[in-house]
């Protein structure tokens, strides 16, 4: 079930954020949360590899790039595929996620992502947060939060977020829309 709430989660946010071919979304996930313990304290790889499953097969299926935060422990690093982090000029740090040292989400991004690599820092456009995991910090600079028709996943509360471009030029200026 958490598979499919997952999958089904992820596919409206990328509907709803509009997110195109070639993006980049951050997902933050607490499986502790998820299962109903407080964040940090109850890592369930079980979970994260469904979760996980569920995410990657809907971003898979519209060509965006997954990044998974990992926690604290790691000072927040990101997993992504190589291919990403090259092509937007991440630097890689050295480091391989555990479940009790990165988190399980993390671990499974590591686990099965084509060629992953872990970043410290990525300007994504646009976020999913599971379990109040604190992704804001890797989303470009203007984020915009996103209602889904749930605001949980399991036990845990999800948080979303597109990013626009800034508007710039004050009064005079004429913007685009839905940009």
């Amino acid at each position: 079930m958490i598979r499919e709430d997952a999958y089904e989660l992820t596919k409206e946010f990328i509907e709803k954020a509009q997110m195109k071919k070639g993006q980049l979304l951050v997902v933050g996930c607490s499986t502790s949360e998820v299962y109903g313990s407080q964040i940090g304290t109850d890592s369930k790889p079980e979970i994260a590899e469904d979760l996980f499953q569920g995410i990657y097969q809907a971003v898979k299926e519209e060509g965006i790039y997954l990044a998974a935060q990992c926690c604290e422990h790691l000072n927040r690093a990101l997993i992504l595929e190589e291919e990403i982090a090259v092509a937007r000029g991440y630097d890689m740090v050295n480091v391989v996620p555990q479940p009790k040292a990165g988190g399980s989400f993390a671990t499974m991004a590591y686990k099965f992502l084509n060629a992953p690599v872990a970043v410290e820092h990525i300007k994504a456009d646009g976020g999913i947060d599971i379990g109040d995991t604190l992704i804001g910090m890797h989303l470009k600079d203007v984020a915009v939060p996103l209602r889904l028709t749930t605001d949980k996943l399991g036990n845990a509360h999800v948080v979303c977020a597109r990013t626009r471009l800034k508007y710039i030029g004050g009064e005079r200026a004429h913007y685009l829309q839905e940009k």
